[in-house]
């Protein structure tokens, strides 16, 4: 969690009504990226790719001088330095790891295997009574 205690600048934001007309704005870059993508079909794939990767750029560009925008901006960032406080495992510890999980799959399986076997056989025996 971030023990931030500043209070954000407000007299930054746009207004609901301006952050609407961003959304509104970003929706149609892509959507102009993904029509270029199939309108000029007799270009060549990469410059059909590139166009959608613009708009998709653009629209991301617009997106983020939003508040949602800026709030999921600064989500990515902490997430990114959370990310950095990970003690990950070495090569080894996942090995070893990996083959415990695979008995115990293996151990498990076989049991539900036998409980099967055992109420199969034991409705059979009612059932023919």
């Amino acid at each position: 969690m971030n023990t931030k205690v500043a209070k954000p600048d407000k007299s930054n934001a746009p207004s609901p009504g301006a952050d609407i007309a961003l959304y509104v704005l970003a929706v149609l870059l892509l959507g102009a990226g993904v029509f270029g993508f199939y309108w000029f079909s007799a270009w060549t794939s990469a410059l059909r790719g590139l166009l959608a990767l613009i708009g998709a750029i653009a629209a991301f560009g617009v997106f983020t001088r939003t508040a949602y925008g800026r709030k999921t901006l600064e989500f990515i960032d902490e997430s990114r330095f959370e990310l950095r406080k990970v003690v990950w495992p070495t090569r080894q510890e996942s090995i070893r790891m990996t083959g415990v999980i695979i008995v115990v799959i293996v151990v498990f399986s076989l049991f539900l295997a036998g409980v099967d076997l055992l109420i199969g056989n034991g409705v059979n025996w009612l059932l023919s009574a």
